[in-house]
């Protein structure tokens, strides 16, 4: 199996040889990481509906918002173990993509929680932070921005 020389300094005189990750690669990663997010999510809310007495949970029930948040911690996770431990998710692993801080350090969990947080306005904002990685030089997105991240392109590496 092919190792990759994954961490990289950002602030050395490295920076023309360095690729981003562009738009669609970092999408096409999402819809990886969705399946694998989705099944933990599933599991979790049959967990949770055992504290319902087996029945869905909907809004307006007393247990909802508790729910709501139970299931983003969970996410958080999911995205923070990852980005904190070797800074690639499965679906970055699978296209070939890494995620370190500015100085090439791996992310704390302060900026992994900065990075999820921003992330959620992204999308939320009919995706635009992640648009505006189309018009940044190293192809950042918001969250990425905020958190004092890259998401390195290692295809040649």
């Amino acid at each position: 199996m092919r190792q990759f020389n994954t961490t990289v300094n950002m602030n050395e005189n490295t920076d023309n040889r360095l690729q981003y990750a562009g738009l669609v690669r970092r999408l096409m990663a999402i819809m990886y990481d969705l399946f694998l997010l989705l099944a933990m999510l599933f599991i979790a809310t049959a967990i949770a509906m055992i504290f319902n007495q087996g029945n869905a949970i909907e809004p307006g029930q007393a247990i909802y918002p508790f729910y709501i948040v139970y299931l983003l911690v969970l996410s958080f996770v999911f995205y923070g173990w990852f980005w904190t431990h070797g800074g690639q998710t499965l679906g970055m692993k699978t296209w070939k993509m890494r995620l370190q801080q500015d100085d090439g350090k791996p992310l704390s969990w302060n900026l992994a929680l900065i990075r999820f947080a921003i992330a959620l306005v992204s999308v939320s904002v009919l995706g635009l932070g992640f648009i505006w990685s189309l018009f940044e030089s190293k192809r950042r997105c918001w969250h990425d921005l905020a958190s004092h991240s890259v998401l390195l392109d290692l295809r040649n590496r």
